[in-house]
C-alpha cells in the first residue's frame, strides 16, 4: 500500500457494514492508506473493521474508547484529524462510508488544488447509473469543474492543509451533528475558493450508515418531525 505523503485519508463508521466495507476496499485498492474512525458501532462492526484493519492495513480508531460522546462525533473526528494534518503537513480527505471512490478519484482531487487560495474540493456524486443525485442534484446542468458556491457536501471530499490552518475547527458548535455546510460557507468567508469536481463521480448510497435518514425520501413530514422533536441531525 502507498503511503500517502499529502494526505490523510480518513472515513468515520456508524455500522452498516457490507456498504462501508465495499468503500474501505475501493480506497485501499486505489493505493492510499486509510484511517477509519468507528462511531460507537456494534461490537460485531468492531470486530469486523479490527479484522479488516489487519488483512489490508488500515488504522482503526475506536471512538468509544477515548470519548463518552454519543454519536455522532463528527466534531471529534475533524478536530482529531485537522491535528494530524497540521502537525503532519497534509491536506484532508473525508471519504464517506456511503461513497464508493475509483482508483483516480483521490489522485484528482488532488490536482484539482490549483493554488494556496484553494479551500475545499469535493467530487461529484452520482447513483449507479451514473446520475448526479443527493447532495449535488444542483450540479446536473454544471458542465465543467469550477468554483462553487454553494454548499459542498463531505462524501468525498479533500480539505486543504491552507484551510485547515485557517480555522480551528475546535470552534465548531459542539451542539451540532454536521459541519458540511457550514465549513463550506467558512472557507469561502475566509477567502479560500471551493472548487466541485464534476468531472470526478463517485457512486453515493444515500445514508447507508444511517437508515432512519431515508425517511427524508421515503416520508419526508415523518423526517422532519424526528429532526425538530428528537434533535436529530441537526446542521
Amino acid at each position: 500500500m502507498v503511503k500517502d505523503k499529502t494526505a490523510h485519508i480518513i472515513m468515520p463508521v456508524k455500522d452498516s457494514m457490507q456498504t462501508a466495507e465495499e468503500a474501505i476496499r475501493a480506497i485501499v485498492a486505489s493505493g492510499h492508506s486509510l484511517t477509519v474512525y468507528d462511531d460507537n458501532s456494534t461490537q460485531e462492526t468492531a470486530e469486523r473493521l479490527d479484522a479488516l484493519s489487519q488483512e489490508l492495513g488500515i488504522r482503526v480508531i475506536h471512538i468509544g474508547q477515548l470519548t463518552d460522546t454519543p454519536s455522532p462525533n463528527y466534531r471529534w473526528v475533524l478536530c482529531q484529524a485537522q491535528q494530524e494534518c497540521i502537525a503532519e503537513d497534509k491536506h484532508l480527505v473525508i471519504v464517506e462510508s456511503d461513497v464508493i471512490v475509483k482508483k483516480d478519484t483521490i489522485d484528482r482531487l488532488l490536482t484539482a488544488i490549483l493554488s494556496k487560495t484553494t479551500g475545499i474540493v469535493a467530487a461529484v456524486t452520482t447513483d449507479a447509473n451514473g446520475k448526479i443525485i443527493f447532495p449535488y442534484e444542483y450540479a446536473q446542468r454544471i458542465k465543467t469543474d469550477g468554483v462553487c458556491k454553494k454548499r459542498l457536501s463531505f462524501c468525498c471530499t479533500l480539505l486543504t492543509l491552507g484551510f485547515l490552518r485557517a480555522y480551528d475547527f475546535g470552534q465548531l458548535d459542539p451542539t451540532k451533528n454536521w459541519y458540511d455546510v457550514f465549513l463550506s460557507h467558512k472557507s469561502v468567508q475566509l477567502g479560500f475558493d471551493n472548487i466541485l469536481q464534476v468531472s470526478n463521480p463517485v457512486l453515493h448510497k444515500p445514508h447507508s450508515s444511517r437508515p432512519w435518514k431515508q425517511l427524508k425520501y421515503t416520508n419526508p413530514l415523518l423526517y422532519y418531525w424526528r429532526k425538530l422533536t428528537q434533535g436529530r441531525d441537526k446542521i
